[in-house]
């Protein structure tokens, strides 16, 4: 993982792909179980980002 993020979010991501492999991680809307990769990173993210780790902005969605 590249050097933007601190080491708090890179193992906060590492735990939502575990999880996100083994069928267990949840999505904090509806509960629904997440199958996509992407959708892991990103809940990953937002859970370092509440814990106050080092991880840069949201990228826009219009940037792909």
């Amino acid at each position: 993982m590249s050097t933007w993020y601190g080491k708090k979010a890179q193992e906060e991501v590492a735990q939502a792909l575990h999880e996100e492999k083994r069928g267990e991680l949840k999505s904090g809307g509806d509960g629904k179980t997440v199958t996509s990769r992407k959708q892991a990173v990103a809940i990953g993210l937002s859970k370092a980002r509440k814990a106050g780790a080092k991880v840069p902005a949201k990228r826009s969605s219009a940037h792909h």
